[in-house]
């Protein structure tokens, strides 16, 4: 199982951020997170800032948004699209985005709900509820 530790997960984004911008050779998964880093323009400052990242406190009494954990959400939200898990998030996420005109709107709906079955399974002990986490998706694609 991989775990990569906090400071793996900034250099991560870090390294693809300074690659992207170089131009350089990119892995698939640093292809994916790049387009998310494009996306995203107003972290670009602070990924390009390896030693300021690993550094970085982002609580909430800050009201920094964590631009490591939002690109980390958007990729989790990626790969569970492309092979549809939990099953059915695939056909959720497409109606959400159609629903709302843009795939990146509907990865922050999800994002919605990816955060609070975390949140939930955290504060219970429990693990994940993806049926759960799918109503959630479902809800919002349908309201």
């Amino acid at each position: 199982m991989f775990a990569p530790s906090q400071n793996d997960v900034r250099r991560f984004f870090c390294e693809t951020q300074r690659k992207r911008r170089e131009g350089a050779p990119l892995t698939p998964m640093e292809a994916l997170a790049a387009d998310w880093i494009a996306e995203h323009p107003e972290y670009h400052a602070e990924l390009d800032d390896l030693p300021a990242a690993l550094a970085a406190v982002y609580d909430v009494e800050s009201g920094r948004t964590n631009p490591f954990l939002h690109l980390s959400m958007h990729l989790t939200i990626s790969e569970q699209v492309a092979i549809d898990q939990p099953r059915g998030i695939k056909q959720a996420f497409a109606l959400l985005a159609a629903k709302s005109g843009s795939a990146h709107e509907a990865q922050h709906e999800v994002m919605e709900c990816l955060g609070e079955m975390v949140w939930a399974s955290q504060r219970s002990g429990l693990p994940p509820d993806g049926e759960r986490y799918l109503d959630c998706v479902r809800r919002r694609a349908t309201r």
